[in-house]
């Protein structure tokens, strides 16, 4: 099985349009800031001068994995799948902000050890288990190769269900005890930093376990050797199914010219991946946020994204991108609904002073 994407370079004109028209509404030029920036990309991927956020939805994908065996959680993996059941019976904090920000939430287990999560409440929840979580990095790898792509296709199918139905938006995010680790490895091994530089506490790891944390990355890829010649590889080599998940469901989505709203140092990762496989892949991701994990700020640079929001958030579950979303849909009405100064009758800026 191989991995194919055709992913279209943002939309020129649609952003010239966008531009002009921010500058004739009645308002200083530039005086939105960060929002003319998000304005003008929104028009790009979308492909309209006046782009509209109505539907929008945050999808999860959640997986396992076995290196927690060597010590790099704080929580033991069982939690993964108990708190997929949080997430169906509505009780997790990507609930309520879903909830907040207006938008549909759907959960999917990829990857998840142990007997099936059965759906409980309101939130839908998709069985697409590959298998139950990776193998131990540091002894074979994360997975073989076509159980990274089966899962890739797995989040191209959700992603493309969802804009089927009418989806304008999808905001991402993941749940897996241990995802940080695989997610530390894969930066370093496609952007060339030791582990050290991108591997943080993860869910609240004391000091003397982070290091042991980067010993075990450090393990993984002297053993595997994975690189960006071969992105799909390293995924597999040091990933995560839900990882692989994230990079198909950002495919699927910007080939339909649809936003997508990263979260944080795992989607950053998965992003990685993606543009790895699909350069025009980058313009076409809206950052949410900056995390706590030292690895985000190398991801952001590397992708060159700017983050909406920094609030010292670690959590995962998609819970930033949840949050930039009123911004990202606000930010879209103002092209829209504001008045224009000839609309409006006032007086623009003068060109002669």
């Amino acid at each position: 099985m191989s991995i194919e994407s055709d992913i279209a370079p943002l939309d020129e004109a649609a952003m010239a349009a966008a531009r002009a028209r921010l500058d004739r509404l009645t308002k200083p030029p530039g005086s939105l800031g960060r929002l003319e920036r998000l304005v003008e990309q929104l028009a790009g991927i979308i492909g309209s001068p006046t782009p509209r956020i109505e539907r929008p939805a945050i999808v999860v994908f959640a997986g396992d994995h076995d290196v927690t065996a060597q010590g790099v959680s704080a929580y033991p993996s069982d939690v993964t799948a108990q708190m997929v059941a949080n997430f169906v019976g509505g009780g997790a904090a990507i609930n309520v902000l879903a909830r907040a920000a207006g938008a549909e939430l759907v959960v999917v287990d990829v990857g998840v050890a142990g007997p099936e999560v059965r759906p409980s409440g309101g939130t839908r929840l998709v069985q697409a288990r590959v298998r139950s979580g990776t193998r131990d990095m540091t002894v074979e790898p994360a997975m073989h190769r076509d159980d990274a792509l089966a899962a890739i296709g797995i989040g191209r199918d959700v992603v493309g269900e969802l804009i089927a139905g009418g989806c304008d938006v999808v905001a991402i995010g993941e749940m897996g005890i241990g995802n940080t680790t695989a997610a530390s490895a894969l930066v370093a091994a496609l952007t060339g930093r030791h582990p050290a530089e991108v591997t943080g506490r993860g869910t609240g790891l004391e000091e003397d376990a982070v290091r042991r944390k980067v010993e075990v990355i450090n393990s993984a890829i002297e053993r595997h050797r994975p690189g960006p010649e071969d992105p799909v590889g390293a995924l597999a080599a040091v990933g995560g199914l839900e990882i692989a998940a994230l990079v198909g469901a950002m495919l699927a989505a910007s080939e339909a010219r649809v936003p997508v709203i990263l979260d944080g140092f795992i989607t950053g990762a998965a992003a990685l991946v993606g543009v790895a496989i699909a350069p025009n892949l980058g313009p076409r991701l809206i950052a949410s946020h900056r995390s706590t994990e030292p690895g985000h700020r190398i991801v952001l640079d590397q992708l060159g994204l700017e983050p909406l929001l920094d609030l010292e958030l670690r959590l995962g579950e998609g819970s930033g991108a949840a949050l930039a979303l009123p911004i990202i849909r606000a930010a879209a009405l103002l092209l829209s609904e504001m008045a224009t100064f000839d609309s409006a009758g006032v007086s623009g800026p003068s060109e002669a002073r």
